[in-house]
């Protein structure tokens, strides 16, 4: 696999954790588990899970245009923003070793 793929793959899959951690601390702590205020208020409007999965897909999108575009570079960054910013945080609510 070309490391371009595998940054591309890595990108998605973050995105992936990301929605699946934070819909269960939603769920089970209410909107306010939520860091990012517009995404609380888009929750409170049409729900968790719709919220989610647009953003989500929004993201991928935007991951998947970088990746045509050859920008690999940027999305290898964002990969890491995203596991140091969002996972990791996730992972130590969580407390998984």
């Amino acid at each position: 696999m070309r490391l371009s793929r595998l940054i591309l793959l890595l990108f998605l899959v973050t995105q992936l954790w990301d929605g699946i951690f934070t819909y269960v601390a939603v769920d089970a702590h209410g909107l306010g588990a939520e860091g990012n205020a517009l995404m609380a208020s888009w929750m409170a409007i049409i729900g968790p899970a719709p919220t989610l999965l647009a953003a989500k897909l929004g993201a991928a999108a935007g991951g998947l245009l970088l990746y045509a575009r050859g920008v690999h570079g940027a999305l290898a960054g964002l990969t890491v923003l995203y596991v140091l910013g969002a996972i990791g945080p996730w992972l130590a609510i969580y407390r998984v070793p």
